[in-house]
């Protein structure tokens, strides 16, 4: 496995490779994770059941991608793979640099690729074009394709030019038994006088939608006297969250959590009654699953292979707009 993104950053990716490696191992396969390093968090590490992680000295320089080098670690991908005897490279995510390269040298190495994309992209903007042509050429050589959704495989198959029966189509899945909802938390009898609990759980970043909550909360707090939201997780966009809640004197109601740990996504979810997922774009969102295997009413956007992740009465869908969201929630 194969990816920049991995514990101890959190989000879909990490866990989604997390968890597959520890069915695999449990399987009876061989699994080794390569990432770069985070912080104090380098070298050979191994997490639960004996996974190996390689943390190699890689520079992030975007969003925890690494700096495209191309060939500058081939040797050391060539040492990994000969010591621990590889034969096969399973790359993940499209704009981690650590698993285009490696797709690239793992084929010089005879090892076979397969590539699993987790997120949609567009087609029009420079940062697209420059990735789908290097995209395009790296696919062109591996020998399976995975992706997380129906619209997922759409994407991946325009803007990599490839044959659609070369692309298979596997969901994320959660292990429901991790997410089981808290018997003491229930939902209130009367919503209109008594508390209501609304959970955000993502990265605070663009992508996920947090200018959209930054529009949504003043006036989704004044319609509803008796809510009270609860945000977890960091990012850049925090900064905003905090002008909106400072601006409009929502503190007392309003409370960011910062950066929520996976192993307690679920005592964190289970806080409140309702999940709301803002995004803008999303392939598949491993959260939505998640809180409603957790027992919450779940929100969100329509938007990418959202539609595909919960059937419809488990999940109220909205348009990716402040006025759409007010409606839903």
């Amino acid at each position: 496995m194969v990816s920049d993104f991995f514990y101890p950053n959190f989000g879909g990716v990490e866990n989604h490779i997390y968890q597959l490696s520890q069915c695999l191992m449990s399987m009876g396969h061989k699994v080794v994770v390569v990432t770069h390093s985070y912080g104090d968090c380098r070298g050979v590490r191994y997490l639960t059941n004996g996974l190996k992680v390689y943390y190699l000295p890689r520079l992030p320089f975007y969003q925890q991608a690494s700096f495209p080098t191309l060939l500058g670690w081939a040797r050391l991908l060539r040492v990994i793979c000969l010591r621990e005897r590889a034969s096969l490279l399973h790359g993940h995510q499209a704009f981690s640099t650590m698993a285009l390269e490696a797709a690239i040298n793992a084929r010089s190495l005879g090892l076979k690729v397969v590539f699993t994309d987790h997120s949609l992209f567009g087609f029009a903007d420079p940062a697209s074009i420059v990735l789908n042509k290097i995209l395009k050429a790296v696919l062109a050589d591996v020998h399976a394709v995975i992706c997380v959704s129906h619209t997922s495989k759409e994407n991946t198959v325009l803007r990599a030019c490839l044959r659609p029966d070369s692309v298979y189509v596997i969901p994320n899945a959660v292990d429901a038994s991790q997410f089981t909802p808290d018997p003491r938390v229930a939902w209130p009898s009367d919503p209109e006088s008594e508390e209501v609990v609304l959970v955000v759980l993502c990265r605070l970043v663009y992508r996920k939608g947090v200018d959209l909550l930054g529009l949504v909360l003043p006036p989704l707090l004044a319609r509803h006297p008796r809510l009270r939201v609860l945000v977890g997780g960091d990012g850049p966009k925090r900064k905003l969250l905090e002008k909106v809640v400072s601006d409009h004197g929502l503190g007392d109601r309003v409370a960011l959590c910062g950066a929520v740990q996976h192993e307690h996504a679920r005592d964190f979810m289970v806080r409140g009654h309702v999940f709301l997922n803002a995004s803008l774009t999303e392939a598949f969102c491993m959260a939505l699953v998640e809180a409603a295997a957790a027992g919450l009413v779940v929100v969100s956007t329509a938007v990418g292979g959202v539609p595909e992740v919960l059937p419809p009465d488990l999940i109220v869908l909205a348009e990716p707009s402040a006025e759409g969201l007010l409606v839903g929630a």
